[in-house]
């Protein structure tokens, strides 16, 4: 048995300036830029408590917005995906790159947020 759900909105941005692609959605979605970044390529914003996590993502390819699953076992969740329809794409620096039968690309992470255990969905 494994958890997985919806963990963070990645906001991917063809720039090479993140900090000034997240200047703009922290005023958007009015989360404030937090204080500690991952690196070069990642501004993180603030989200409120209990709600998904929000992250600009400096990228090569076109600007898009795309979703992270966390998950406790990123295999065991991207077999289960596989089952109903995904596709495996890459597997990258400790994630699993998977696109849904819409074309829609999205991440499979390990666990971001601190009360995963309690509130992720058991698969069998």
């Amino acid at each position: 048995m494994h958890k997985s759900r919806l963990g963070v909105l990645v906001i991917d941005c063809k720039t090479d300036d993140p900090a000034e692609a997240a200047r703009f959605w922290s005023a958007a979605l009015g989360y404030p830029i937090s204080d500690h970044q991952p690196d070069d390529h990642y501004v993180a914003l603030e989200s409120p408590d209990g709600e998904m996590r929000a992250l600009v993502q400096k990228v090569d390819h076109e600007s898009r917005i795309h979703l992270d699953v966390e998950t406790d076992d990123k295999e065991a969740e991207a077999r289960r995906l596989e089952a109903i329809g995904a596709k495996r794409v890459a597997e990258l620096k400790g994630w699993i790159v998977m696109e849904a039968p819409s074309g829609h690309r999205f991440c499979l992470v390990g666990p971001q947020r601190s009360d995963f255990g309690e509130k992720a969905r058991s698969w069998d």
